[in-house]
């Protein structure tokens, strides 16, 4: 079987490159082990964000090092038999997220960033996805005034980003999220961001797009992306259907990418955060309208099609560790002192793991030492934001087409 480019990875990522690679004239195969939309791009909080215009850094403050070190946090946790070997990844990002470095990921990213919202309309319009996407924006809420406060400072901040919001005191949460407990003992005042959109079911909405790939003439195949392998001018991958052949290849294999670029010579310093979900039924009578965010306990509150979906901040534990239910644990006992959540609609959490590199920007474009080789993964907390958007500059990459925004900061071999 011949394709002019094999896609490596059907999560968003993969499957918005796809499309962006068909729109260009190309004959696509998606090539997965499963089927689209259901590894990491499932497990997260349905955001679009595109008011997230400064990367997650790693903190600096030594009050909040400390807190961390106790490791009793829903926002971070670590496992600590699998802290040494996390150490040199952890080193990098730590010097990465100096402020002036921070202020250079802030530069890299904000093209996409900005673009996240159209390039997602676009698709959602020909997908007829609209019923799962809603562009009332979320909440980031604060129960302490002192927190609040700097919340303000930050959003001026924020100012020539020219982005949309609101400050909330109490009465205007509740206003809002009636079933929320706010005052002495919940939310004290909030950040109404008002141009990311929120997506009620982000598994589908990645079948949705993946449909459409087929609706236009596109192949997704099961096929096992260990076995990509170059010959004369071309690659080749194994799969359900037999081998497939395409002169070029795209990596977009999220967390798994490393099972390619490491056999193939490329030293890359992906990290993976783990992160844990699960749904809970709300008793009668009691709703959640707004995505919600606790940022002084980290996690999210998500309303989904499943349920109201809690999400844990990060874990850093080995790939393969099974999962520990003590960090959503956490997470569930403060989520109800906002909200009387119901049962779980799972009998366990679900347990995903986010590629991130030390820089805070995904690898996006060329591999240096081969030719017909492509890379678009390491998209960390914004996978489902800015998929659309990477989608489409390594499609024009991988075609000579000009590129929307400058790839430069993305490259493979940033890293020496």
């Amino acid at each position: 079987m011949k394709a002019d480019v094999v896609v490596l990875g059907a999560g968003i990522v993969g499957v918005s490159t796809a499309l962006h690679l068909q729109a260009l004239g190309r004959d696509v195969a998606l090539v997965d082990r499963g089927q689209p939309g259901e590894g990491t791009s499932y497990g997260n909080a349905g955001l679009i964000e595109r008011s997230s215009v400064v990367p997650y850094a790693f903190p600096r403050s030594v009050t909040t090092l400390l807190r961390y070190a106790l490791n009793r946090s829903s926002d971070v946790r670590y496992e600590s038999r699998d802290l040494l070997g996390a150490v040199p990844f952890l080193l990098r990002y730590w010097r990465q997220s100096s402020p002036r470095n921070l202020r250079a990921a802030t530069r890299a990213m904000l093209p996409l960033i900005e673009a996240s919202v159209s390039e997602h309309e676009a698709f959602i319009e020909a997908a007829g996805a609209g019923d799962l996407v809603r562009a009332d924006g979320w909440i980031a809420a604060y129960r302490t005034p002192r927190r609040f406060q700097a919340a303000i400072a930050e959003t001026a901040a924020l100012a020539p980003y020219g982005l949309r919001l609101a400050l909330l005191d109490g009465a205007a949460v509740s206003a809002l999220e009636p079933s929320m407990t706010t005052g002495e003992d919940g939310i004290h005042g909030a950040v109404h961001w008002l141009d990311p959109k929120t997506v009620r079911d982000p598994g589908e909405l990645t079948k949705r797009y993946a449909r459409l790939f087929e609706r236009r003439g596109g192949r997704i195949l099961v096929g096992d992306a260990a076995t990509l392998a170059e010959t004369s001018r071309s690659w080749s991958v194994e799969s359900a259907h037999g081998e497939v052949r395409a002169r070029d290849v795209v990596v977009a294999l999220g967390p798994q990418a490393g099972l390619v670029f490491r056999r193939l010579g490329y030293r890359i310093p992906l990290g993976i955060k783990r992160g844990y979900h699960r749904h809970f039924a709300l008793p009668e009578g009691v709703q959640l309208h707004h995505a919600m965010v606790d940022e002084e306990a980290g996690y999210v509150l998500a309303p989904m099609r499943q349920g109201v979906r809690l999400t844990t901040g990060i874990e850093f534990a080995r790939a393969d560790r099974p999962a520990d239910a003590r960090q959503i644990a956490h997470a569930e006992r403060r989520a109800r002192q906002l909200l009387p959540l119901g049962e779980p609609v799972e009998s366990t959490p679900w347990l995903g793991r986010r590629p991130c590199l030390p820089d805070m920007r995904p690898v996006i474009g060329a591999a240096h030492r081969h030719g017909g080789l492509w890379f678009n993964f390491g998209h960390a907390h914004h996978g489902l934001t800015i998929g659309p958007a990477s989608g489409r500059l390594v499609a024009e990459l991988v075609t000579g087409s000009p590129p929307f925004v400058d790839p430069s900061p993305y490259r493979a071999d940033r890293f020496g």
